[in-house]
């Protein structure tokens, strides 16, 4: 090397790795208002009016229906339609795979009866995640299930909350006292995690169902929901077969609101039906649920209730994806329920 080469190489600076100089700037997270607002078509106050009606994320968008958005923003229903689409297109709504199922439902919770011969019959006892309907004649032990469930949750998971939807002044305060001390629980505190809704008809009933979200996000670790009944302000508000498909829209939409909070927070809704008799049924049980196939087909698990001999009751296992037909024979006692 000459030396005016060994000249320049002694004036230049040294070297300094990029990487030791370099610092990483972390970019800001996006709250999910500001999300909200990247939607076409949607501004500040349009974001505002959708996030205090709890479209309060992109997925609740994503899901929503054109008339709901419409409803509870005042846009355009085109517009509402851009702002799904841009929605839907912002999330990886795809498939999973069998793998990422399994490892959901081993998520899934029970809620035991006290009777082993009814959880044996629903697998463990009432699934979390999903609707459970019970139907039956007065008397046929419904809404004595419905407070043994609010109970036995307790049990299982102290600090939670229940919510109990009340549309035929069935809840008694009394008896969840009872079913406390049996199981040597203080009943102040357990009535204490028993949040008792009135629904006085169908718009006030829905509403409650939809306000339960609002519970969760609030801070409630919400582990169940119980309607009782489902169907008794449908049944008297909408009376003759005029009023009939309207009725059942109504009630497909309450039951999508049910089923979505039980399969987005993993809590278990447990639902009373009442009944009819079929006249023109000569044989069998001429007895049958209000509500329908829209009532059937959006409960996972569905239980009919019946007196048995001697006080006894009985509980036939009638629809479930993965359990067969079986029924069990029980007793309502001061303490809750027994094996028969």
């Amino acid at each position: 090397m000459d030396a005016e080469a060994i000249a320049i190489q002694e004036e230049m600076p040294p070297v300094v790795e990029a990487t030791k100089t370099v610092k990483k700037v972390k970019e800001p997270v996006k709250s999910q208002e500001d999300s909200i607002m990247e939607l076409p078509g949607v501004g500040a106050a349009t974001a505002e009016k959708l996030i205090s009606s709890g479209y309060d994320d992109l997925m609740s968008i994503g899901v929503a229906t054109p008339g709901q958005l419409v409803a509870v923003s005042g846009v355009t229903e085109s517009t509402a339609r851009k702002i799904i689409k841009s929605a839907r297109d912002s999330l990886d709504m795809g498939f999973i795979s069998g793998t990422d199922v399994m490892a959901k439902r081993d998520a899934v919770l029970k809620i035991t009866t006290g009777v082993p011969a009814f959880d044996e019959m629903l697998g463990g006892g009432f699934e979390t995640g999903c609707i459970t309907e019970c139907f039956g004649q007065y008397g046929s032990g419904k809404t004595q299930i419905a407070h043994v469930l609010a109970v036995n949750t307790l049990i299982a998971h102290p600090d939670s909350t229940i919510i109990y939807i009340d549309t035929e002044n069935t809840f008694r305060p009394e008896r969840i006292t009872q079913f406390a001390k049996a199981n040597k629980l203080d009943p102040d505190e357990t009535l204490a995690h028993i949040k008792v809704a009135k629904a006085y008809n169908t718009d006030h009933q829905m509403l409650l169902a939809e306000k339960v979200e609002e519970l969760i996000k609030k801070g409630d670790d919400v582990k169940l929901v119980i309607v009782d009944s489902l169907t008794a302000h449908f049944r008297a508000e909408f009376v003759g077969r005029g009023t009939l498909a309207e009725r059942q829209q109504k009630l497909n939409k309450h039951m999508h609101v049910l089923s979505k909070i039980a399969d987005m927070y993993n809590l278990s809704v447990y639902v009373t039906n009442q009944v009819m008799s079929k006249p023109d049924q000569f044989f069998g049980d001429p007895t049958e649920a209000i509500g329908g196939h829209i009532v059937g087909h959006n409960s996972t698990f569905r239980i009919y209730l019946r007196r048995g001999k001697k006080g006894t009751r009985v509980a036939k296992l009638i629809d479930a994806p993965n359990m067969p037909d079986a029924e069990c024979v029980f007793n309502v006692v001061e303490g809750g329920l027994e094996e028969a």
